[in-house]
């Protein structure tokens, strides 16, 4: 069987920003989310030659009249340096898997920050990550 192991590497993963901000009591609103994606070159953190990208995922939601959260996590990937990788298959791979790979710890993340005392636990369904990226 051929190797089936991704060329894509996770280098480093940070929460670069969480915040959650009461308003008042319960609310019987429906929360909501915007979402944001950003991602490019960057210096490797372990290597200052190597070609490294940083994706970072950004969340927004508010429960109107309740709360407002915010977060932002960022994964700092790098590709097998023994594979030869079109720059074009490294966009694709960067814009997509590395956001399919981050998804899972926000999703964590704002369940964690959700669960509150007074506060209903939100848990986001699976997302279509190729519509967020179409919408940005």
């Amino acid at each position: 069987m051929d190797n089936i192991e991704s060329v894509l590497v996770l280098k480093k993963l940070v929460f670069d920003n969480i915040s959650f901000n009461r308003i008042d009591f319960k609310s019987d609103k429906d929360i909501t989310f915007n979402f944001e994606i950003q991602y490019g070159k960057n210096k490797s953190v372990e290597n200052e030659n190597s070609d490294a990208y940083r994706v970072t995922l950004k969340s927004t939601g508010c429960k109107e009249g309740e709360y407002t959260i915010s977060i932002s996590i960022s994964g700092f990937f790098s590709f097998k340096i023994d594979e030869e990788i079109p720059e074009e298959v490294k966009e694709a791979l960067i814009s997509k898997n590395a956001v399919t790979i981050l998804m899972p710890y926000l999703r964590s993340q704002i369940s964690l920050l959700t669960a509150q005392p007074g506060v209903d636990s939100v848990v986001l369904p699976p997302l279509n990550i190729n519509k967020l990226l179409e919408e940005q």
